[in-house]
């Protein structure tokens, strides 16, 4: 058992959290900057409440941080109450935001000169994993550091990876977050075409999951695609986010991200037509309205 601290208890952060007390039973001290959610959470789970991150990474031999974008993360670690204000010698940050290798790079930095290590550790799976405890972690930081938090991140995952140096978890879940765009333009197109060809989708899906055709995406959203069940996670103001963070490091390392850009735009469309919180399956509720317009 270790003294563990949590900062962010979003759709993620709040069961993973509780997986660290329940099935790690770490001492878990929560913080979370709309207090509600922090005490619903203690009194669910147990454990301690923290006024401020700093407070919560005191004593800490882990503190872990799920938060919203790059200035949230600078907020909770750098800023005057932030993590790294009481971050132990010896401690291990661990980092499930997914945010720019920019500034995973700059809180490595940060955590050394404190004594301490630094993991960026962004995660995939969404919203169902993250309850379920299932899972993928891709991680950027030092072998020893990935040692010693890797049996604490497994009590909720399934898949935990170095992948390499710091800010290689986080180019990592660029990666991820590139191959998923055109997959599910794919999949959006390809169930509009079948429908509009008469054809039973049922059928179909059951035929082509079995090929070269299938996907996780194809097996957990297909029919929630063509009921226009959009509620499933991660919205879609995230993921341009995201796509913003892919593209602003492609300008960089001068990759060609041509399918990434377009379908960033698609879900600019779904913004338009106020599914800004709809789940990234919605791009099939553009191609729909496309052809009422039509």
């Amino acid at each position: 058992m270790s003294k563990v601290a949590w900062i962010g208890l979003g759709v993620m952060g709040y069961p993973l959290a509780g997986h660290l007390k329940a099935r790690g039973h770490h001492d878990v001290t929560v913080f979370n900057r709309t207090r509600q959610k922090a005490d619903q959470w203690v009194a669910d789970h147990g454990g301690m409440l923290a006024h401020t991150p700093a407070q919560a990474a005191e004593g800490a031999d882990f503190v872990f941080a799920c938060v919203g974008n790059d200035r949230d993360l600078h907020e909770v670690t750098l800023g005057p109450e932030g993590i790294f204000k009481t971050l132990k010698p010896g401690a291990v940050f661990v980092d499930h935001t997914t945010a720019s290798a920019t500034i995973a790079r700059e809180l490595y930095d940060a955590a050394k000169e404190r004594g301490a290590g630094a993991l960026d550790a962004p995660v995939s799976g969404g919203q169902a994993g993250a309850e379920g405890g299932t899972l993928t972690v891709m991680a950027g930081g030092e072998e020893a550091d990935f040692a010693k938090a890797k049996p604490v991140i497994e009590t909720y995952a399934r898949a935990v990876n170095l992948i390499g140096a710091p800010g290689s978890g986080q180019l990592t879940k660029m990666v991820n977050q590139i191959c998923i765009a055109g997959l599910i333009q794919g999949l959006a197109e390809a169930l509009h075409f079948g429908i509009r060809a008469g054809l039973d989708i049922d059928k179909v899906i059951a035929t082509i999951s079995k090929g070269a055709a299938q996907s996780w995406q194809m097996d957990n959203r297909w029919q929630t695609m063509i009921e226009g069940k959009f509620d499933f996670g991660f919205a879609v103001d995230w993921v341009r986010k995201d796509f913003g963070m892919c593209l602003d490091e492609a300008r960089r390392n001068g990759a060609s991200l041509p399918v990434t850009a377009l379908v960033d735009q698609f879900y600019a469309d779904i913004q338009e037509m106020g599914g800004s919180r709809w789940d990234t399956s919605s791009l099939i509720a553009r191609l729909e309205r496309n052809e009422s317009d039509a």
